[in-house]
């Protein structure tokens, strides 16, 4: 999205007309879900799809007529015979587009509010008015947005009438990171405030971890003793680069509640370390890599050093999926899949869970 919203700002910078169009309400099976969203530019050009096929190609035609002369549109597609055919998506779904035509003279306030949440990492939910209360789409209302923080206060309007009373009332907490859903008429479009990854180990596997959780939304922090590995050459998406040792770099670190950490170093002695200063943080999450045996030794290791068995009995270790992974993409796959399922589920769904070390036959007392 913030691609997409800073394509959209640079065109109105040049001058250049630009469409935004949104998915902001699905029933039943179709190509994409809610929250898709597609710049369309005057000259056909886009960034972005809504699903491609036709529907997509109609949203642009008719993208390209608003350009010209036209307001914010909601358009409906029934994908049956006439939208469905040359796609195979002939499966009785609907999909619901909103088309904003934005040319120059227009404000951008709420555009660039939604820009400024994203980049900090805040979260919000876009509130899209569907039906005004009884009267047709398209008529008083319809096509009408609403920017709202976490506590449910509006922060930003792209709209021609006040917000509906029934728009704040049936918000939803996004405490428990809710999907895009309709309620009254309304389509509400969550962003989800984005999680700290801290990965603390810049070798091969925290590498691609770090890429790979980037771009399923968390914001990466890479701690390691060694400069030749933790710098912007090998981990260029990430906020905070840690150099230095271990148990200095992790002693201070500002580990909250939202904070997920990794344990993938090149050594027992460092994972050690690095547990050691972890565990009994108030971090949502702390996994490490390991064997089994390996495990066990550092964790009677911290027992004896004065870590109490209820923090180590909430690190994740051995970590990630049991996918059967061999190479060090499909290693970092299964852990990114744990971070995902943790962050967005609360835990680790009970058919993935492997139980702590701590309470399996063998664990010293």
């Amino acid at each position: 999205m913030l691609t997409l919203l800073e394509a959209l700002l640079a065109a109105f910078a040049r001058g250049e007309p630009v469409a935004f169009t949104a998915l902001v309400e699905t029933r039943g099976s179709t190509p994409q879900k809610a929250g898709a969203t597609m710049l369309v530019f005057a000259d056909g050009s886009q960034v972005g799809t809504l699903g491609g096929g036709c529907v997509e190609a109609e949203v642009k035609r008719r993208s390209l007529q608003l350009l010209k002369d036209g307001g914010p549109e909601l358009l409906t597609f029934q994908l049956d015979d006439n939208y469905g055919w040359d796609d195979g998506l002939i499966c009785g779904g609907r999909m619901r587009m909103l088309v904003d035509p934005i040319r120059s003279g227009d404000s951008l306030e709420y555009y660039q509010e939604l820009r400024t949440r994203l980049l900090a990492g805040t979260a919000v939910t876009e509130a899209v008015v569907l039906d005004p209360g009884g009267n047709e789409p398209g008529v008083v209302g319809a096509a009408d947005r609403f920017l709202c923080d976490e506590r449910g206060e509006i922060i930003a309007t792209r709209a021609r009438h006040p917000a509906p009373p029934r728009l704040v009332t049936n918000l939803r907490s996004l405490a428990g990171r809710p999907r895009p859903y309709v309620t009254a008429g309304i389509s509400y479009l969550p962003f989800l405030k984005r999680c700290r990854l801290v990965v603390v180990g810049a070798g091969h596997v925290g590498q691609k971890v770090a890429q790979l959780a980037h771009d399923a939304d968390f914001d990466i922090w890479v701690a390691d003793d060694r400069e030749e590995y933790c710098n912007l050459a090998r981990f260029p998406a990430a906020k905070r680069l840690l150099v230095g040792p271990i148990e200095q770099t992790l002693a201070g670190l500002d580990v909250d509640p939202g904070t997920y950490c990794l344990i993938v170093t090149r050594g027992h002695n460092h994972d050690e370390e690095a547990l050691f200063h972890l565990a009994e943080t108030p971090a949502a999450y702390v996994g490490m890599i390991g064997s089994q045996r390996k495990i066990k030794l550092i964790f009677d290791d911290l027992l004896a050093e004065g870590i109490s068995r209820d923090a180590l009995r909430r690190v994740h270790a051995p970590l990630g999926f049991d996918i059967g992974s061999q190479t060090v993409t499909e290693i970092a796959i299964s852990i990114v899949a744990e971070l995902i399922a943790h962050r967005n589920l609360g835990s680790i769904p009970e058919q993935y869970a492997r139980g702590s070390l701590l309470d399996q036959r063998g664990t010293t007392d």
